[in-house]
């Protein structure tokens, strides 16, 4: 801890890891005092009208631990006009659970009302930042909290783009107001795809509005760098994490694992597959 203001009133929740379906069971028999983490985040989608073992569950980590939404449908970056549908569900989830923060990803799903179930890469232009405010103030709006936004991984870059992504995320923080997630495992594969220099991405970013952190850990497919979420996070990544550490003065951070899910005391013990010889610890703080 630093004793950082907490950024857009979220303060710093600690160490977390995702919700998944494969540690319910686990969470439910185990006292939450030997859970071992200090927060949740939940996929929004998973949880929208859900009211089965998945809601019985999350009411159970809600009573004990914050949580914070994280979703995947919001299509900020889409020409087609807003979902006021899904945010309504958005805020019928936050009014119950009453999160400590709602996510999303500076991207697109979809157009025409086609959903590709992609997060796809914007063009970086300032007549695309005008669109994407618009959006941003407009939710913000509508759900009454500040949006938080977060960082993609990117395969591919548009050749009409005229200002990096760090400085298309600052301005948008400035113009809307909104917070920032800086996902460093996305930093440190868009920066291995398309060969900018990571530290200048996160030393680019507004300290301030930077309100979570995520790490997770990648596929290298030989030519590029794949965002899987299914092993432990890489050695090089570590010091991009104590770079955000320095830069933000610590935040909230999660540990991603969606695919080849360990057990949750595997998950939080090491952070990595069994026999894996993991970097650092995945969930603890930088000395």
């Amino acid at each position: 801890m630093t004793g950082r203001p907490a950024a857009l009133g979220l303060a710093n929740l600690g160490d977390g890891v995702g919700l998944r379906d494969v540690h319910f069971r686990h969470l439910l028999a185990t006292p939450p005092a030997r859970w071992g983490v200090d927060w949740f985040e939940i996929i929004s989608e998973n949880f929208i009208d859900d009211h089965g073992f998945a809601a019985h569950v999350l009411d159970h980590v809600v009573s004990h631990r914050p949580v914070v939404m994280h979703g995947v449908s919001l299509s900020i970056g889409s020409t087609d006009p807003l979902d006021y549908g899904y945010l309504a569900k958005l805020a019928a989830l936050a009014a119950q659970l009453r999160p400590a923060g709602i996510s999303d990803h500076l991207c697109w799903t979809g157009v025409n009302g086609v959903v590709t179930h992609d997060l796809l890469p914007l063009p970086l232009t300032r007549r695309s930042l005008d669109h994407v405010a618009d959006r941003v103030r407009a939710v913000q709006d509508f759900l009454g909290r500040p949006l938080v936004l977060e960082n993609p991984s990117t395969y591919l870059e548009f050749q009409v783009s005229d200002m990096p992504e760090w400085e298309f995320l600052a301005m948008l923080a400035e113009q809307t107001g909104c917070g920032l997630l800086l996902d460093v495992n996305n930093v440190f594969v868009a920066a291995s795809n398309h060969g900018f220099d990571p530290c200048a991405y996160i030393e680019g970013l507004p300290a301030d509005r930077i309100v979570q952190v995520h790490l997770a850990g990648p596929t290298d497919q030989g030519s590029h760098l794949l965002d899987t979420h299914d092993r432990p996070v890489p050695a090089e990544v570590w010091p991009l994490y104590a770079l955000a550490v320095r830069h933000t003065g610590e935040v909230s951070t999660l540990l991603e694992w969606d695919a080849r899910i360990p057990p949750f005391a595997e998950l939080v013990r090491a952070g990595g597959d069994p026999g894996a010889e993991p970097a650092r610890p995945a969930v603890a703080s930088v000395p």
